[in-house]
């Protein structure tokens, strides 16, 4: 294909342009289809071919659109994944019938189609007519690791009253995150046996837990089960004045706390950034006085308790 596409690109204009499902303006945007042209990038830049990329704008708003795009600035067009069917290619190859048109790494699910056929040449990744190919995405240049963050947060505790700032904190959190280069997981703390996508268990909660770089969280229990994990949490106390996210911060003495008054991203930066540097062996130290009773809690004077309250009523024990 290399050699092919460069005879046929003459010298006074050799550029392409690199289109696939992710150029339409509702289009869907996946990983894969992303990974697939990274990878074409990746070919074309090692055969020293000059190209641009089109974006929707709905996903890339700052980028080149099609919409924008001049047909005669380019002399090749190339279609990236996905399924090589439907309107929007065929408007494709009505704009750039002057443009060698190749389709690679898709699906040809109807051959016949004019979406199909309208491509001067097709690099099916699966064909009815030919044996299938391993997907472009799997070879894509290595990517950097990026952390890994669950979120917890709650839209409830109406108990609160006039202090609840739960959706505020809610929404300037999720605001701020998703400006955020990491991997979001959304978590719940609540478990149910009938919903596949809640945990049945703690031990499954805690097991995504220890996977995690670092949990986000509103949630009284989403700082304490992430410090179990030996996770960094940062936590937010969505109750104006401080309540119980705040005393059991202060009870575990995790610094990386943030009142719903001093809520902005200048904040959460800062808590971020330690989270995920000193904040790792912090949680780590903390996991680990959890594990070995270091600090006592309710449960030890419980039976003192209630030996005291009980006094007279008969001996409190298993063979009483």
């Amino acid at each position: 294909m290399r050699e092919q596409l460069l005879g046929t690109l003459p010298d006074t204009r050799r550029k392409l342009l690199l289109t696939g499902w992710f150029s339409f303006l509702h289009g869907e945007v996946t990983a894969g289809d992303v990974l697939a042209m990274e990878r074409v990038r990746d070919v074309l830049v090692g055969a020293g071919i000059a190209h641009d990329v089109a974006w929707s704008p709905g996903f890339r708003p700052e980028a080149l659109h099609l919409v924008d795009v001049r047909p005669e600035d380019y002399s090749a067009l190339v279609f990236v994944c996905g399924p090589v069917q439907g309107w929007q290619i065929e408007e494709l190859h009505r704009r750039f019938a002057h443009c060698v048109r190749v389709a690679v790494g898709t699906s040809v699910i109807a051959p016949d189609s004019p979406a199909a056929t309208g491509f001067d040449h097709v690099l099916a990744r699966d064909a009815s007519d030919a044996e299938p190919g391993r997907d472009l995405a799997a070879r894509a240049p290595a990517l950097p690791p990026r952390p890994v963050v669950g979120v917890v947060l709650t839209h409830g505790q109406h108990e609160y009253g006039r202090q609840r700032r739960h959706e505020q904190v809610a929404e300037q959190v999720t605001r701020w995150l998703a400006g955020k280069d990491c991997a979001r997981l959304e978590l719940d703390t609540r478990l149910d046996t009938r919903d596949w996508r809640l945990c049945a268990t703690p031990a499954q909660l805690e097991s995504v837990l220890t996977r995690l770089d670092l949990v986000v969280t509103d949630r009284l229990h989403g700082l304490v089960l992430a410090l179990r994990a030996g996770v960094p949490a940062l936590a937010v106390d969505p109750v104006a004045g401080g309540a119980k996210v705040t005393a059991q911060a202060r009870a575990c003495a995790w610094p990386a706390l943030v009142p719903a008054e001093r809520l902005d991203g200048r904040e959460l930066q800062r808590w971020w950034h330690w989270c995920l540097t000193s904040g790792r062996v912090t949680a780590r130290q903390i996991a680990a006085e959890f594990r070995e009773g270091v600090v006592r809690d309710g449960a030890d004077r419980l039976v003192e308790v209630l030996q005291t309250r009980l006094a007279g009523h008969g001996p409190v024990g298993r063979n009483a």
